[in-house]
């Protein structure tokens, strides 16, 4: 299972962490994925999809037309 919100296209991204000292080591930054079922009325139909929390927002407050129309191009499997 990859850690990519499937609207957006957000992923892990890489960075450092910094001590006190200032000793720099590679870590990620994982996205706050959650796995949501939402119900998209165009379509008539529950559509479970695994997206970030920034994205969830943008849907409740844009609506789900956008994610309709990715659902029907296949970009987004339905349940």
């Amino acid at each position: 299972m990859s850690r990519k919100c499937e609207v957006t296209g957000v992923g892990p991204r890489a960075g450092s962490s910094i001590s006190h000292a200032h000793n720099k080591t590679k870590r990620r930054f994982l996205p706050n994925l959650q796995k949501k079922k939402i119900w998209i009325q165009e379509l008539n139909k529950f559509v479970t999809v695994k997206l970030t929390t920034r994205a969830l927002r943008t849907i409740s407050k844009n609506g789900t037309a956008d994610l309709a129309k990715m659902v029907r191009e296949g970009k987004i499997k339905t349940t």
